[in-house]
């Protein structure tokens, strides 16, 4: 068990890396869209988390907190200097500018949606737990980084 654990986490590091890579390789294009499928995917998982914690479902709301940690993580090498205008961005210059804040608040939406894994089951009040570990981050980002729309 303790082999395949091993191996697993190789994995995961190699794909991790590998992707890290590739998205360095991308096209302008492919990066802004893929930036905003992650957020977009984000949001529509933290929709999914909601509805199954309200329902008391924590092992599979907490699988894809996991999810959308990992998409937090990956999301701060979606904002290369060469991608900050076209193909319909949202995105701030603010977050160029203050690039350390940005990849700071990404870096506490990650940390928070694992502690909130830890979290969920023993809240007396679930939609306020979400709001406080997960909601209040998605505004935290949009008040400041994303553009009215």
């Amino acid at each position: 068990m303790i082999q395949k654990i091993k191996i697993l986490k190789t994995i995961i590091i190699i794909f991790s890396l590998s992707f890290t890579f590739s998205a360095n390789a991308q096209t302008v294009e492919e990066i802004i869209k893929g930036r905003k499928a992650l957020f977009s995917k984000n949001y529509s998982t933290a929709k999914r988390v909601q509805a199954l914690a309200s329902k008391g479902e924590f092992d599979k709301a907490k699988s894809l907190m996991i999810k959308m940690s990992e998409n937090y993580k990956t999301l701060i090498e979606y904002f290369p200097d060469n991608s900050k205008e076209g193909f319909k961005t949202e995105a701030l210059p603010l977050i160029w500018e203050n690039k350390k804040e940005f990849n700071d608040l990404m870096k506490k939406s990650s940390d928070d949606m694992i502690k909130l894994t830890s979290l969920i089951e023993d809240s007396e009040d679930i939609r306020a737990t979400l709001t406080q570990m997960m909601w209040s981050n998605c505004k935290a980002c949009h008040s400041r980084f994303r553009a009215p729309h």
